[in-house]
């Protein structure tokens, strides 16, 4: 697995080797050891999830909050998607700053979003299956979001608003500015 660093400390592009001949291919997907060695501190994940989306589809911009924070390590299964990381940690030199990965089944890369980071991602294929795990499970009332569309941010999504479809809840998302449950730099929400 080859570990690569991004311009948000903590968020990590994963691309594991991939094993392949006329018969088809091999992937580790995961490995623990290698991973918590490349981060130096200890993971567990104790969720994994699955989503099936159409063309167009954008779920995000989500976060929950501490206690229930979570790390997530997300991948195509089949598709392509342009997935996103937003550094929410106030006083963080790259505070409101975010990355964006195009993620599919046949690069297999992955990406590693530490807490403290909102999450999203869309659809740019016909359809795309995405799997995650997660390190903390899902709790609804530390559930929180930021607005797909915030000026501040200004995300590139890659694909043409008309073809936007996402849900009721993300619509009425808060932009950042407005958020005030986020989450402090240099505070260690693994503990």
């Amino acid at each position: 697995m080859k570990f690569t660093k991004t311009n948000l400390s903590g968020v990590i592009i994963c691309e594991p080797m991939v094993h392949g001949d006329s018969r088809g291919y091999f992937v580790e997907t995961f490995r623990q050891d290698k991973l918590e060695g490349y981060l130096g501190h200890k993971l567990q994940f104790v969720q994994d999830n699955e989503s099936k989306s159409v063309k167009g589809v954008l779920r995000g911009l989500h976060y929950q909050l501490a206690p229930s924070a979570q790390t997530k390590l997300v991948r195509v299964i089949e598709g392509r998607v342009l997935d996103v990381a937003v550094d929410i940690r106030v006083n963080s030199p790259t505070f409101g700053k975010h990355i964006a990965v195009e993620l599919t089944a046949d690069n297999k890369k992955q990406l590693f979003i530490p807490r403290g980071f909102a999450h999203g991602f869309v659809v740019l294929s016909d359809s795309a299956i995405f799997a995650y795990k997660v390190d903390n499970y899902y709790d609804p009332g530390c559930d929180r979001g930021i607005k797909f569309d915030d000026t501040d941010i200004k995300i590139d999504w890659c694909i043409s608003a008309d073809l936007l479809q996402l849900s009721q809840k993300d619509l009425d998302q808060p932009n950042l500015r407005d958020c005030t449950e986020l989450f402090d730099y240099g505070v260690n929400y693994y503990d």
